[in-house]
């Protein structure tokens, strides 16, 4: 009994220093590349925000400049706290980066920004999570599709807001071949954002900064 004590002690001490070496190893690659992984997603996110309100159109950094945006905002749709970043020159706000979120995509809820410029005209759309089928609704991908640029230069008066709507319900954007569910819920989705921008003006866009 004695020699097999000792060897269970033996392997549960064994067991315990290996687990405790795992633990070592983990947690100083993870020291290691915490500050890497933090500056790539950082990049990626700058990147993203780059394609809607491009470098020389700006002095700030949009990253570090923001507000909060609204959880629970009807027209936003928001159910986590995002940021709405702000793209300055000099003291001035040119463009608000806005998130937001169309709950009623075909296969689910898509998340998405919108940059607003200070006439408020849109100057991009990026969606940033979607659930569309492949072929189909994941024309809102802009990787996939350039559906998302025909939203660049529309404002709440351009077109009439009773033409803010995809072809099929009488307005002025296409819907995607076999699939009208997304586009429908994107075109009403970024008419509300631009409702959102209107009503909060004062906010993003102060007159006197």
């Amino acid at each position: 009994m004695n020699e097999t004590g000792n060897a269970i002690t033996r392997n549960g001490l064994l067991l315990a220093g290996f687990a405790l070496l795992t633990a070592v190893l983990v947690a100083g690659t993870y020291l290691t590349t915490r500050d890497r992984i933090a500056a790539a997603e950082r990049a990626a996110e700058e990147r993203a925000l780059l394609e809607i309100i491009p470098r020389e159109q700006h002095d700030n950094s949009m990253l570090d400049d923001r507000l909060d945006a609204p959880v629970g905002d009807p027209l936003l749709h928001l159910d986590a706290p995002r940021p709405i970043y702000l793209a300055r020159r000099g003291d001035t706000t040119v463009a608000a980066i806005i998130p937001a979120r169309a709950p009623d995509g075909y296969s689910g809820a898509i998340d998405f920004i919108v940059g607003v410029r200070r006439d408020g005209r849109i100057a991009g759309v990026r969606v940033l999570r979607h659930r569309e089928t492949p072929g189909l609704g994941d024309a809102v991908d802009h990787r996939k599709s350039d559906w998302l640029e025909s939203f660049a230069g529309r404002s709440l008066t351009d077109p009439a807001p009773e033409r803010w709507a995809v072809k099929k319900d009488g307005g002025v954007f296409d819907q995607f071949t076999g699939a009208t569910i997304t586009p429908r819920a994107m075109v009403q989705a970024t008419a509300r954002v631009l409702r959102y921008a209107e009503a909060n003006r004062e906010r993003l866009f102060p007159e006197q900064e």
